[in-house]
């Protein structure tokens, strides 16, 4: 398995009023690590005839951050059926975690705007980063 990894730096918006990451910014960089890793493993051809749309996040929050801390993400991809691909993201700051995701996606074709089963090229494109 080959993780795809970033790093967030926690800004002030990201702060609610206990003075840590408010949960809403966890599900952002949930969102944006995933989108990140799409773009940078697909073709551009690929990304012209599909997207994905969120079904389901569940989210586990283990110890709060705060401001100006390096938060460490990393996801791989989980079962991958029919239209339906799972995605888990933990968080890590000072090597320890502090949250984690499970989402499941759904591929959509762009034309029709519906669902479609995900392609061989894609489960191919996929199969290094499962787990």
């Amino acid at each position: 398995m080959k993780p795809f990894t970033t790093t967030f730096i926690v800004k002030e918006k990201d702060i609610d009023t206990l003075n840590h990451v408010n949960n809403i910014s966890y599900l952002k960089w949930v969102q944006e690590i995933s989108g990140n890793h799409w773009f940078n493993i697909t073709t551009q051809n690929i990304q012209e005839r599909y997207y994905w749309v969120v079904l389901r996040h569940e989210i586990d929050y283990y110890h709060p951050t705060f401001l100006d801390e390096k938060i460490t993400a990393v996801t791989w991809i989980g079962e991958t059926e029919g239209v339906k691909s799972d995605r888990f993201v933990h968080f890590y700051c000072k090597d320890q975690l502090v949250s984690r995701a499970k989402t499941t996606w759904c591929l959509i074709d762009k034309l029709s705007k519906k669902p479609i089963k995900i392609t061989d090229e894609i489960l191919e494109i996929l199969e290094p980063y499962k787990m």
